[in-house]
């Protein structure tokens, strides 16, 4: 399914929260809701800019059997999600889709087992330990940029996507499994963004049919899971051959490493083999889609607003001699390149929608009661591009994530999420991130070639653009 939308142009004051009456607004319900559900296929985030627009920041709608509730301020996401965490579970159709890539992961699982697995995996993503990846990252990195532009040319016309997804790719086999992805790249792009599109289009469905059966889209996915599973598997299962060898082989510091070592504090228990797989498959999917897709958008405004590339370059080169590889030791001396990105987040995130959770008991939000069993929607697109929170939200602002910009109110940028599930690899995402784009910018000067085409985003799971990104990068003297 190709879900687009267009950026909304802020104008209609959007009614608060707090002026609604004891009922919140929400559009009519006819024929079960259907239409509505017909309308947030085609168009979901269009349609939450526009429901906000005409309804306010807290709407209810009925949608079949659904008591649906949009949240659209900073002050009710956190309300939710932070004051009221344990009254909220995962909503349990979006959690049936992902099981069946992601099995019984951390981000599939709920209550002790959740708090469990969380628990026994935050010592493997801490700050410190992420830091301990970033070689892993820049060698995967440094042939692939290094190429970018053929050897004897000065500059190129280079397809970002297909870039980015290789070198993103290509760091998280290394940070799993210490191997590069050269050869499992091009099926394995295929297989993640085949299940990004197969995924949002059974959200929108009651029940997922057999994936047996011949129906559109099923022998694409069946193909899918059989790539990443056996990939996921290969890697697991010559690790354990290896730990089972003779002694005397140098020790792993990889992410599968850490993975097999953890031990629950409470009871020593390991991870079971099938958590250690499904461990890794979230930490495979998750942890390169979302950073190529953040670097795509970004190479794109990047491109776009030369003086914002100068700014960062100049940066870069001030902190980094030419020819150094930059390491987490150099990132809080490069707080520009960090805005860009963090702007880049705001304007595109990757997991832009269906941010959902089911209420497990009665909540109040914004002062208005909501019933146990409620569905709560949450959409960074709309907090983002909110004018109240970002002055000039449709444009690429950097500036506005310095030290010396005003505040950014609580729970209005939340491209990681908030709350206790907030993405647990998000110092892993920003590290990688930083540093692959440091790394560009040693290299090469980005422009845009002439005539080229708006990027208009399209929702699958993650938000890409609607079709190939082509950045001309020029070897710098």
């Amino acid at each position: 399914m190709n879900t687009t939308t267009t950026t909304p142009a802020a104008t209609a004051p959007i009614p608060p929260a707090t002026a609604q009456a004891a009922r919140p607004g929400g559009p009519a319900r006819r024929w079960w809701g259907l239409p509505l559900l017909r309308d947030m296929r085609a168009d979901y985030l269009g349609f939450v800019v526009r429901l906000q627009r005409r309804h306010g920041d807290l709407t209810r709608m009925r949608l079949v059997h659904e008591d649906a509730w949009d949240l659209m301020s900073p002050e009710l996401v956190r309300e939710a999600l932070v004051t009221h965490a344990d009254q909220l579970i995962r909503w349990e159709r979006g959690i049936a889709v992902f099981e069946q890539v992601f099995g019984q992961s951390v981000l599939v699982t709920e209550g002790d087992t959740w708090q469990r697995q969380r628990r026994m995996l935050m010592p493997a993503f801490s700050p410190r330990r992420v830091a301990g990846y970033a070689q892993l990252m820049t060698d995967a990195a440094r042939s692939a940029l290094d190429a970018a532009v053929p050897a004897g040319q000065a500059e190129a016309l280079v397809p970002m996507d297909t870039l980015w997804t290789g070198v993103a790719m290509d760091v998280i086999l290394r940070t799993l499994f210490s191997e590069s992805a050269k050869a499992d790249a091009r099926d394995a792009a295929w297989a993640t963004q085949t299940l990004s599109e197969t995924a949002f289009r059974e959200m929108f469905m009651p029940f997922t049919l057999p994936d047996w059966l011949p129906l559109p889209g099923k022998s694409a996915k069946r193909r899918a899971l059989k790539a990443l599973r056996g990939l996921v598997q290969r890697h697991i299962d010559a690790r354990r051959r290896e730990e089972g060898g003779p002694a005397g082989a140098p020790p792993r510091t990889d992410l599968l490493h850490m993975l097999l070592a953890l031990r629950d504090e409470s009871t020593g228990e390991p991870l079971s083999p099938q958590e250690v797989f499904d461990q890794c498959m979230v930490s495979f999917q998750a942890g390169h889609e979302t950073s190529a897709t953040t670097l795509l958008w970004w190479s794109r405004l990047m491109a776009e607003h030369p003086e914002a590339a100068q700014r960062a370059q100049a940066e870069v080169d001030s902190v980094l001699p030419p020819g150094q590889t930059p390491g987490p030791e150099h990132l809080a001396r490069l707080p520009f390149l960090a805005a860009t990105l963090k702007e880049a987040l705001r304007l595109y995130p990757p997991i832009a929608a269906l941010m959902t959770r089911r209420t497990t008991a009665p909540i109040t939000l914004g002062g208005l009661a909501v019933p146990q069993g409620a569905m709560l929607r949450i959409t960074p697109w709309v907090l983002h591009r909110d004018e109240r929170w970002f002055a000039q939200a449709d444009r690429f602002v950097p500036e506005r994530f310095l030290d010396d910009a005003p505040a950014i109110p609580k729970g209005a940028w939340i491209p990681f999420g908030v709350g206790p599930r907030v993405c647990i690899g998000q110092h892993f995402a920003m590290l990688e991130m930083t540093l692959l784009a440091a790394m560009l910018l040693q290299r090469y000067q980005l422009r845009l070639p002439g005539g080229a085409p708006a990027c208009a985003p399209r929702l699958h799971v993650t938000l890409r653009p609607d079709g190939p990104v082509m950045v001309r990068l020029a070897r710098r003297r």
